[in-house]
């Protein structure tokens, strides 16, 4: 997925994260039993960026999925919970 200039819509994007969450899980369990593969983990690397990304990118626009994509720094109180739930509508903002 190029997420580049334009944002995705939320279902395409939450699909793209489905994928290269996929490739990441199988690819470490791969690699669990085939360590020293060099091109799997250059493929691993390059699936968890593309992961990394697109979850960015899916917390600036939509919110965080998960705590670790939380940016809750600039809040006096914990309200990354108070964005809408992935399968919810979406409230104003976003792309």
């Amino acid at each position: 997925m190029q997420m580049k200039g334009q944002c995705p819509s939320k279902e395409s994007l939450l699909s793209w994260i489905d994928q290269v969450s996929f490739a990441v899980v199988e690819m470490t369990l791969y690699l669990d039993s085939h360590p020293n593969d060099e091109d799997a983990i250059a493929f691993f690397r390059e699936k968890l960026a593309q992961r990394n990304a697109a979850m960015k990118l899916y917390a600036q626009n939509y919110g965080p999925l998960t705590i670790d994509t939380a940016n809750d720094r600039m809040s006096r109180s914990w309200d990354w919970v108070m964005q809408p739930w992935p399968w919810e509508p979406a409230r104003k903002g976003g792309c």
